[in-house]
């Protein structure tokens, strides 16, 4: 783990801006439900496939042009029963929008569950408890399947906006050679997941959200990546930023409206909390298509330590 802090060179002024390039692109759930069409088309899930629209027949098209009134209800009436064939062969695990690494990751290769700690000091990051769970998926011909062994990290930063392993002058914070709130685990038979950490706090040019990363090999080679970003309600932030000791760090400058990040598809990696306990719980269903190359080759800007795949053994 020799070049781990690679990214530990301080980062120039603008990096946070940078944490905000978009990556690929976003279809809302109107256009996924067309890409599915009436019977068998080509799936859309965490990627972006070129693909044909439902088609309408005759009477239909002419309807949109003429709109005589029989003609119009014909028209109406199939473009429902086209919606609710498409609606109801969606798989539940799909579109999940691909987004940034952004300057923060750090291949720490850390195998655990709890990613509260700093490894070398085994002191504990302070915040809400929350606890992630991840459910993976395949999908092929229009079905979920549950995807194991599949190397899911996680990375973020603490409740007052530092992340571990880097420095950024810009941000005030230096924590090289420390790794806490980074982490990885393996999805078992069924494609879970599961991390203990907190709610993330906030820091400069950001809304509040938490890094992912989703990595499968082939042999001893990398054969797809998937990388993206958590988001979370607004209301429900600033409801956690009035404790301790998130709210030493006062207001935050940035709400999800205001993150081109969030802008490109946050909504859809929006988590719902529940209570758990004196903190909150999350699960995330996400399907990938690991046929679409384009979505799966590696991501980010080279950064981090030894591997960009599983570790040996792992």
């Amino acid at each position: 783990m020799q070049n781990q802090n690679s990214k530990a060179s301080s980062l120039g002024t603008n990096q946070a801006d940078n944490d905000d390039l978009p990556v690929g692109c976003i279809l809302s759930r109107r256009e996924i439900l067309a890409l599915f069409g009436a019977a068998s088309s080509a799936l859309f899930v965490a990627s972006c496939v070129p693909t044909a629209q439902p088609t309408l027949n005759t009477a239909a098209a002419t309807a949109i042009v003429l709109e005589g009134p029989t003609v119009a209800a014909a028209a109406t009436a199939e473009l429902a029963t086209v919606a609710a064939v498409n609606t109801a062969t969606l798989p539940s695990c799909v579109v999940r929008p691909e987004l940034t690494e952004g300057p923060y990751f750090v291949d720490a290769q850390l195998d655990r569950v709890d990613i509260r700690a700093d490894s070398s000091t085994g002191t504990v990051s302070a915040g809400v408890p929350l606890q992630l769970t991840f459910n993976v998926s395949e999908v092929s011909n229009s079905s979920c399947s549950p995807l194991a062994d599949a190397m899911v990290d996680v990375w973020h930063c603490d409740a007052l906006g530092a992340y571990s392993g880097v420095t950024d002058n810009s941000q005030g914070f230096d924590t090289v050679n420390q790794n806490f709130l980074r982490g990885y685990q393996i999805t078992g038979a069924n494609g879970v997941a599961q991390f203990t950490t907190i709610y993330p706090g906030w820091y400069t040019g950001r809304a509040v959200h938490i890094h992912f990363k989703i990595r499968l090999n082939a042999g001893t080679e990398q054969s797809y990546e998937f990388t993206s970003q958590f988001f979370f309600d607004d209301t429900f932030s600033d409801q956690v930023f009035t404790q301790e000791p998130y709210a030493s760090k006062g207001q935050r400058d940035r709400l999800n409206s205001q993150d081109n990040i969030y802008q490109s598809g946050g909504d859809q990696l929006l988590l719902t909390l529940t209570q758990n306990g004196e903190g909150y719980a999350a699960i995330f269903d996400i399907g990938l298509d690991l046929s679409d190359t384009s979505t799966g080759q590696a991501d980010g800007n080279g950064s981090g330590g030894p591997g960009r795949g599983r570790p040996p053994g792992g």
